[in-house]
């Protein structure tokens, strides 16, 4: 099992330097191949402009996770894609409407709309690709009070106290962001991605975007520790990348959000990330990352705020199961490391689909988490805790492109006996009835035909 250990801070921050140096070295080798690069023929990218056009999107829109991450090239897509003049657009979304139950002293009940939506447009612009984002969420006017019940869940402030057991609403404006992306030598590329509103470059593909996690309405509880840096209020992202290799560097602002969720928390670009993606095979993608969260955290008792150095990884696999089906698989590590302690979270989820029809889904996480993530006064002052979740979602036929299901899951949160006077018990059960709305796989349009759905093997298939 994880637990929390105290390390001295200069230990984490070697950890971050490292990965930095490596993507660093990675972007500097990339850079004399370009400067070698001087006859055409080398040049893989002199293709007729519509054939690079096709192939780059076809590539592109299979890998695309959230922010710049990166998805197995074997992926299923749950989207609506249309063709305006020269605009190739796509429109995503994810909705719940739910009714949850947390048991035990600090358990809740609640009925609400987990819920967010997104718009992508694309284009060639000169050499390369433009494309433009933006991610809603209605979670502000949709979840009630400070969040919605998620036993041992923690993170972020709320009226002016730690957010503990419930996972708090998302912000209306989750991205606002553009990129573009050219060719630089040799089969390699450049991209830049920025915004007021995105994600840097840390951590695994955020989880309402993994398709393991997408039948699940619950965050997980290593949300902290692995990618909540998804919603950020200033980023700017440089990449180089390969066909089955990705690195990258962000400078961002590492504050957590407010808890007034319809603004704009801006705040100095003082941190920094790095990641690097492989992809040995079609239905495999790997991600190694770190970065220093300047400033990330309220401190405790008015103290000045914290400073985090996290480091993760994480493996996601996606692999055909029977005819039709889907299984996707997502395995992750974070470690969170502030001056005086560190901690661990360890995530494993799964979820397989047959025939876009019938989904069952599962999650196991264990966590280390302090007395003042879970608001407890209890010694010791950090705690090893773990949830078990399940579920199963029935999809229904597809109406215009989207497929609405209904479905439930079951939960256990375990504690250790230290947290047993706070929680009544070491083990308390949790459930959720939900029904949900989600386009289609591969659902496709065009301005003189509606969308119709696809098999989810419709994409990535020539990188087989």
């Amino acid at each position: 099992m994880y637990v929390i250990s105290s390390v001295p801070r200069p230990s984490g921050a070697r950890i971050v330097t490292f990965v930095l140096a490596i993507v660093a070295a990675t972007l500097a080798g990339h850079a004399r191949a370009y400067a070698q690069a001087t006859t055409p023929q080398h040049d893989h990218t002199a293709a007729k402009p519509g054939e690079q056009h096709a192939g780059h999107d076809a590539a592109e829109m299979a890998r695309e996770g959230s922010g710049t991450s990166w998805l197995p090239d074997r992926s299923p897509m749950y989207a609506i894609h249309a063709t305006r003049g020269t605009w190739t657009l796509m429109f995503h979304e994810n909705a719940f409407l739910q009714y949850l139950h947390e048991s035990g002293d600090r358990g809740a009940d609640q009925l609400g709309s987990i819920n967010w939506l997104m718009g992508m447009a694309r284009r060639d612009l000169g050499a390369g690709h433009l494309g433009v984002r933006g991610m809603f969420s209605l979670e502000p006017w949709s979840i009630r009070g400070c969040g919605y019940p998620d036993l041992l869940a923690t993170g972020e402030q709320c009226q002016g106290e730690q957010i503990h057991d419930r996972q708090h609403p998302h912000d209306l404006f989750m991205e606002l962001a553009a990129t573009y992306d050219a060719p630089l030598a040799r089969g390699v590329r450049w991209q830049v991605y920025g915004g007021p509103a995105g994600e840097p470059a840390l951590g695994p593909v955020a989880y309402p975007h993994r398709v393991s996690a997408m039948p699940n309405p619950l965050a997980p509880i290593s949300h902290h520790w692995l990618d909540s840096t998804h919603i950020t209020y200033g980023v700017a992202t440089g990449a180089v990348y390969g066909k089955k290799w990705k690195a990258e560097a962000s400078v961002f602002n590492g504050r957590e959000p407010d808890d007034d969720r319809t603004g704009f928390d801006f705040g100095a670009m003082s941190s920094v990330s790095g990641r690097l993606w492989v992809l040995p095979s079609p239905r495999l993608a790997l991600q190694l990352s770190a970065g220093h969260l300047d400033d990330a955290e309220t401190g405790e008792e008015g103290e000045p705020r914290v400073d985090v150095n996290r480091v993760t990884a994480s493996a996601m696999y996606h692999g055909a199961f029977r005819e039709h089906g889907v299984w996707a698989t997502t395995v992750g590590w974070g470690r969170n490391a502030a001056s005086d302690h560190a901690s661990n979270a360890l995530l494993i989820e799964t979820s397989v689909t047959l025939a876009q029809r019938d989904t069952w889904f599962g999650r196991f996480e264990v966590a280390g988490k302090s007395a003042h993530d879970l608001a407890v006064a209890e010694p010791p002052s950090e705690f090893t805790v773990s949830k078990l979740q399940g579920g199963y979602t029935r999809y229904l036929s597809a109406w215009s492109g989207f497929q609405p299901g209904l479905g439930a899951a079951l939960s256990i949160g375990i504690v250790p006996e230290t947290l047993k006077p706070a929680y009544g018990s070491r083990a308390n059960i949790g459930f959720a009835v939900y029904v949900t709305l989600r386009p289609a796989a591969f659902a496709h349009a065009s301005a003189s035909s509606p969308a119709q759905p696809a098999t989810p093997h419709a994409h990535g298939a020539a990188h087989e």
